[in-house]
């Protein structure tokens, strides 16, 4: 039996390739891109707005995704409130690379560095619930971490009020 013109449309098709996604510490010339991002999703409240100056600070914490010319595509850090207490922040991805895996590779990366540094558990605030429970984390209640809150009242009092904030932690080994 001669296979169909489906069939042959399928085995004339070449396979997808593509190459796996590298997470890298963020460098001083990723510090522009890296407030841009952010701070493309500050109006619409999913990340807290990041001047350059923020970024410069917390370098350290910093790590990216870059396209093939070195264009930053996605954007996390870890910001620690104590020796044992630190929080994801600032995972944006940009819209043009949304649904490659780059934010769950960012939420990976930054949960490794979190161990590295010794942390026991590390939480995010994000309005991706779906992305974070997928990634191992469990809800917990923004009422667990009131160094959080106090930063929240610091900036704005209205990011306490703003809908529903969704809380995550995971238990780092």
């Amino acid at each position: 039996m001669k296979p169909g013109p489906a069939a042959k449309r399928e085995s004339s098709r070449k396979p997808v390739t593509t190459a796996p996604i590298e997470v890298e510490h963020a460098e001083e010339r990723d510090i522009a891109a890296i407030s841009t991002l952010n701070n493309l999703f500050a109006p619409d409240g999913l990340t807290l707005p990041r001047s350059e100056e923020f970024v410069t600070t917390h370098l350290a914490d910093y790590q990216v995704v870059r396209n093939a010319d070195g264009a930053v595509l996605g954007c996390v850090a870890l910001d620690e409130y104590s020796p044992s207490l630190v929080e994801l922040v600032s995972l944006a991805v940009s819209p043009t690379a949304q649904g490659r895996g780059i934010g769950r590779r960012l939420i990976a990366a930054a949960e490794d560095l979190a161990q590295q540094r010794g942390y026991p558990q590390i939480f995010a605030i994000s309005l991706a619930d779906g992305l974070f429970l997928s990634a191992g984390f469990h809800e917990s209640s923004i009422d667990v971490y009131p160094e959080k809150i106090a930063r929240y009242v610091k900036i704005s009092r209205s990011e306490l009020s703003i809908g529903r904030k969704f809380c995550f932690a995971r238990a780092l080994r």
